[in-house]
């Protein structure tokens, strides 16, 4: 991928995190150049901590030696501090970017997966009741459209496509689809068409990776 310029970005991250995901995707559909470094969160580096030292989390962007946080945060600046790069992800409408916010923000506020089985009962309803809210969301953002930033990938694209592996992971796991030909026909559509993007594909995490994380901890866990 070629950057701009004269730019450099190091992106700090965990590879299992979605968040992460989400930074890497929009870097790879702005077409930029960056150094990954992977994080142990248990071992945290001087360099995670003094770039974010509010909240000591990944993912954290580097742009010539200053600091960004927050995923959204991060994919609002690549998409303003490198206009001419890739494809625009934020509408150009102050309208239409304010609803894509809202959703994005909705989004994050949806995707707890919870850690014991009573947290993971109450999560799944509260998917099933946001998989119905983003149903009709993609309904009214795309416009008829492929994507919800229209003809292409945008702001809402990115910010969801990032849960992606993880809802391919639960499937793999569980048996259970996140979004579905019957219950959420637009969305099981939009996941697709958006997977099936060379610029996601370059960003995605490997789900079979993410399954096996997952059947280790539960049995690291099992075992305590």
């Amino acid at each position: 991928m070629a950057g701009e310029g004269d730019d450099q970005l190091k992106l700090l991250g965990l590879w299992v995190s979605p968040y992460t995901h989400r930074v890497k995707l929009a870097l790879s559909f702005k077409g930029l150049s960056y150094e990954y470094v992977e994080e142990d969160l248990s071992n945290k580096s001087e360099l995670l901590l003094s770039t974010n030292p509010v909240h000591k989390k990944v993912p954290v962007l580097i742009h010539n030696g200053k600091p960004i946080c927050e995923s959204q945060v991060i994919v609002q600046y690549l998409d303003e501090e490198f206009p001419n790069s890739g494809v625009s992800l934020l509408p150009s409408d102050s309208y239409d970017r304010a609803i894509a916010r809202f959703w994005a923000a909705y989004i994050n506020d949806k995707s707890s997966m919870g850690k014991t089985e009573e947290e993971r009962a109450e999560a799944l309803k509260q998917t099933l009741e946001a998989v119905a809210n983003l149903e009709t969301a993609f309904k009214e953002c795309s416009k008829g459209k492929p994507f919800f930033g229209g003809d292409t990938v945008g702001y809402l694209d990115v910010s969801l496509g990032a849960m992606i592996g993880w809802m391919r992971a639960g499937e793999a796991l569980h048996g259970r689809r996140t979004f579905d030909a019957t219950r959420s026909p637009l969305l099981n559509a939009w996941m697709e068409r958006f997977a099936a993007l060379d610029a996601a594909k370059a960003a995605m995490p490997d789900n079979n990776k993410l399954v096996e994380f997952v059947r280790v901890r539960r049995a690291a866990a099992a075992n305590n």
